[in-house]
């Protein structure tokens, strides 16, 4: 699981930094999370394919999190590109985006899709054979959701010595990563779990910004491997964060302290501050495996 951040600063761009903006490869899939200024600017400088990206997750409705979408659109369209986009995010995004495509008569010369999203409970939308993406319901100045996104379990591996030892098929093995018993030709059947390795273990990645302290969200984020939560603030200032719906770096890591996470990722940061080691040393005082957000820094994640 790779995690590319492209922005991970509050509010305006600036000539330094970035608004949010991340790009998430799990199971050679990548997915876009959120699309502040800059979003392709950034997608170029890190060398990241905008043909590789088909799901776009949009949390909520402030500039600084979507005011980059209808350029990056816009640019597909340039590249003459062919692949269906899909954009997932809070209703009102499709009529944000296709105005200002009609407006300047941009219309994409390829197939564009909107997801809306209007749910107050976790939701699932979207799944194929490798992944599912649900909601988390956030608790901000507008309506917003966070991402999760979470591996299925993956195939068993073959032991190979096993299954040549019984003479089983070349046929049969695919069956036999599935989790199947094999019955041989005498009748015998050979328990799955004397014929394959247990897999990989699967790994998951929680997306939360922007939202204030919300400890209802700790169950659906039980375990996860990584937790990205925005940490506006520092506790110096902790009397701005309800009521401009954002969290503290220290209430970030009592987030990650209860969920039982394994890592969590510090981001959306004010820029009132001039050192990031504040957001990490505050929260270090509750959870122990911290990390700060960067523009351009890249995590890279396996299991051990």
């Amino acid at each position: 699981m790779k995690l590319t951040i492209l922005g991970c600063y509050a509010a305006t761009p600036r000539s330094f930094t970035n608004p949010t903006s991340q790009v998430l490869e799990m199971r050679n899939e990548l997915f876009l999370i959120d699309c502040g200024e800059g979003t392709q600017v950034e997608l170029r400088r890190n060398k990241i394919k905008f043909s590789k990206i088909k799901h776009v997750f949009i949390s909520h409705l402030h500039g600084d999190h979507f005011f980059g979408l209808v350029g990056l659109i816009a640019t597909f369209r340039l590249l003459n590109r062919q692949n269906e986009l899909h954009v997932y995010g809070p209703k009102g995004i499709k009529e944000a985006i296709t105005l200002q495509l009609k407006l300047s008569n941009s219309w994409t010369n390829y197939p564009l899709y909107f997801h809306e999203l209007e749910e107050k409970v976790p939701v699932r939308i979207y799944e194929d054979d490798k992944l599912t993406v649900d909601t988390i319901p956030l608790k901000h100045r507008i309506y917003a959701n966070g991402f999760l996104f979470r591996e299925k379990p993956k195939e068993r591996k073959l032991n190979i010595n096993a299954v040549q030892k019984l003479g089983i098929d070349l046929a049969y093995y695919k069956m036999i990563k599935a989790g199947k018993d094999v019955t041989l030709e005498d009748g015998r059947v050979v328990p799955n779990e004397e014929l394959t390795f247990d897999p990989d273990p699967t790994m998951s990645y929680a997306f939360c910004s922007d939202t204030i302290y919300k400890p209802d969200n700790i169950p659906q984020l039980k375990g996860v491997t990584v937790l990205y939560h925005e940490a506006t603030f520092i506790e110096k200032h902790a009397e701005l964060a309800g009521p401009t719906g954002h969290s503290t770096a220290k209430q970030a890591g009592q987030m990650a302290l209860e969920a039982g996470v394994k890592t969590l990722i510090l981001g959306h940061y004010s820029t009132r501050y001039p050192d990031l080691n504040l957001f990490g040393d505050e929260a270090k005082e509750i959870f122990d495996n911290v990390e700060l957000a960067d523009d351009g820094k890249v995590f890279n994640f396996e299991m051990d």
